[in-house]
């Protein structure tokens, strides 16, 4: 690897807790899919698919099982027919919130002036 300010063992251990967070949440759809869990609470599978236009559902798969795998949501399997699935937070990610919110506010101020956002009251 050539040489350069980021293969510098200080600032290298500098970047691990970012880069973790990057591995962590990065993925076209992971921010949007926490962000609808954490409005609305419980999202099902067909409700995510509605609300992320344009997402495969193998894709919607594929996220929401890092996103289990990673600790930040629950998968509830309800053993009825026809199947149910119910998506949660978990602590790990309620801890997360306020950031996720600090984001989006930023998102508002910065890059969407005029965006009126419906999920959080002023």
């Amino acid at each position: 690897m050539a040489e350069n300010k980021f293969t510098q063992e200080n600032t290298l251990a500098r970047c691990v807790p970012m880069n973790k967070l990057q591995s962590v949440i990065a993925g076209k759809w992971k921010i949007l899919i926490l962000w609808y869990i954490t409005f609305y609470k419980v999202q099902r599978f067909g409700e995510l698919m509605r609300r992320l236009d344009g997402i495969t559902q193998s894709t919607l798969t594929k996220q929401l099982r890092e996103l289990e795998n990673d600790g930040f949501i629950h998968r509830e399997i309800y053993k009825e027919i026809p199947p149910k699935v119910e998506y949660t937070l978990t602590e790990f990610w309620e801890s997360f919130i306020p950031v996720l919110q600090t984001m989006m506010v930023w998102n508002e101020q910065h890059l969407c002036p005029d965006y009126k956002n419906p999920y959080l009251n002023d």
